[in-house]
C-alpha cells in the first residue's frame, strides 16, 4: 500500500536518560531519512537533560506535567498520582493538535500518559524497550501498545505474547560508520583500556579502576595505555592518580567524539547500560562490566549477563569487587591478545547494526495497517 503524499507525522515520548532518548532520536532521524518531509513531535517533561539532548534536532518539542512513581516516598507518589489526570489531558491535547500517524514510546514515566492517551484516541502505538528487564512504564503499557520492539532476547516474557519484535537497540550513526570502517581492531603489543565513568553512580568505578591500575601495576606485564572518561566531579582526582603512578593516560570529564575514542580502544571497563552495550557490540569491543548496583530491578546486571553468556564480556558485581580482583581480571584479559580477539568477535556477533531500520520497518507496518482501517493522521 502506498503511503499518502502528505508528510508522515511521528510523535515520540519518553526520556530521563540518554539510553531512553537515543532510540527515539535515532528512529526519528531514520524515518526522516527514508521519508523526507516527515514531521516529528517529541512529548516529554521539562527536565534539563531532555531539553539539552533534543535542542540540536529540528523536532517540535512539547512538555506535559508528569512525575515518576517508582522509588519515591509517599508524598511524592501522591503528588505524582494527583498530576496524572492533568498529564492525560495535556497528552490528549498534544495528540489531537499534532495528529500523528503513530505514537512511539521509549520508556520513562512520561511515556505512560502519552501512550494511554493515544490508545484512547485510537492511534496506533509502539513502545521500545532497551533493557533486559522492562521499566515500570513499559511493563504496564505492554497490554495497551499495538507493538513492542525489544533490544535483548528474554524480555519478551514481560509482555503479552504475539506483540513483541526483537529489533535490537539503535546506535549512533557515527558508531555505525566506524564499525563499517574498522570491523574488528587488531590487537597490538600496547593494549588501550577505555574506562567509561562519569554517569550515574560511576564514582565507585573511577575509584576501583585507579586503585587497580596504580596499586597493582605489577599485574600488567606489557605496555598499557589508558583513556578514562571520569565525569566532572572526579576528573582532577583521576588525573592526579595516574600522574603520580607514571601511567600514560588520557583523562577528561567527557569526550565529545566517542567514535574516535572507541576506535583507539581495545578493552573497556564500563557500567552495563543498554545503549552503551549496544554500541560496544556493533563495534566488537570486549568489555569488563561493573553493573550499577542500584539500577531499577537490577536491570544492568541482567543486561551485562546477556553479553557475558555470549562470550563478549565479563561481569563483576560491584558489591563483591575489590581493586585487587579488578586488577587480576583486567590483566588476565589485557595480557592475552588471543582472548581479546575472541571476545571481540563474540561481542560483534551479538551486535545489531540494523536495529534502527528494523524499528522503522515496524513503524511503517503499523502506519500501513492503520491506514487500511481508515485511521488517518
Amino acid at each position: 500500500m502506498k503511503l499518502s503524499d502528505q508528510p508522515l507525522r511521528l510523535l515520540l515520548t519518553g526520556g530521563g536518560t540518554g539510553g531512553h532518548l537515543f532510540p527515539a532520536i535515532a528512529t526519528a532521524e531514520a524515518m526522516c531519512a527514508r521519508f523526507p518531509g516527515t514531521r516529528i513531535c517529541f512529548v516529554g517533561t521539562r527536565r534539563k537533560m531532555d531539553a539539552a539532548s533534543l535542542a540540536r534536532y529540528d523536532f517540535q518539542v512539547r512538555t506535559i506535567h508528569c512525575q515518576g512513581l517508582k522509588g519515591k516516598g509517599l508524598v511524592a507518589r501522591l503528588q505524582a498520582l494527583l498530576l496524572l489526570p492533568l498529564a492525560m489531558m495535556e497528552a490528549m491535547w498534544q495528540i489531537v493538535r499534532f495528529r500523528p500517524h503513530l505514537v512511539v514510546g521509549v520508556g520513562g514515566y512520561v511515556t505512560a500518559p502519552v501512550v494511554v492517551a493515544a490508545k484512547l484516541l485510537g492511534r496506533p502505538t509502539l513502545i521500545h524497550e532497551q533493557n533486559s528487564v522492562p521499566g515500570l512504564a513499559n511493563r504496564k503499557l505492554g497490554a495497551l501498545a499495538t507493538r513492542i520492539c525489544l533490544s535483548l532476547p528474554g524480555s519478551e516474557a514481560f509482555f503479552p505474547p504475539g506483540k513483541t519484535v526483537l529489533t535490537g537497540n539503535p546506535v549512533r550513526q557515527q558508531i555505525l560508520e566506524l564499525a563499517r570502517r574498522q570491523p574488528v581492531r587488531d590487537i597490538g603489543d600496547r593494549v588501550t583500556i577505555l574506562i567509561l565513568g562519569g554517569s550515574l553512580g560511576a564514582h565507585r568505578v573511577n575509584e576501583l579502576v585507579i586503585q587497580a591500575l596504580t596499586e597493582h601495576r605489577a599485574f600488567f606485564s606489557g605496555p598499557l595505555e589508558v583513556i578514562h572518561q571520569t565525569g566532572g566531579a572526579d576528573e582532577q582526582m583521576v588525573r592526579s592518580a595516574y600522574e603520580r603512578a607514571g601511567i600514560s593516560a588520557t583523562v577528561a570529564a567527557f569526550f565529545t567524539d566517542m567514535a574516535e575514542i572507541y576506535r583507539k580502544s581495545d578493552l573497556l571497563v564500563s557500567r552495563a547500560g543498554a545503549t552503551t552495550l549496544a554500541e560496544l557490540a556493533v563495534l566488537g569491543k570486549p568489555a569488563l562490566l561493573i553493573p550499577y548496583p542500584h539500577a531499577a530491578d537490577d536491570h544492568q546486571d541482567k543486561n551485562g549477563r546477556h553479553y557475558a553468556v555470549g562470550g563478549g564480556a565479563v561481569v563483576l558485581p560491584e558489591r563483591e569487587l575489590t581493586p585487587l580482583q579488578l586488577a587480576e581480571t583486567l590483566a588476565a584479559i589485557a595480557g592475552n591478545p588471543g582472548r581479546l580477539q575472541k571476545m571481540a568477535g563474540a561481542m560483534r556477533a551479538m551486535g545489531r547494526p540494523d536495529a534502527t531500520d528494523r524499528i522503522v520497518d515496524v513503524c511503517l507496518e503499523l502506519i500501513h495497517a492503520a491506514k487500511g482501517r481508515g485511521i488517518e493522521g
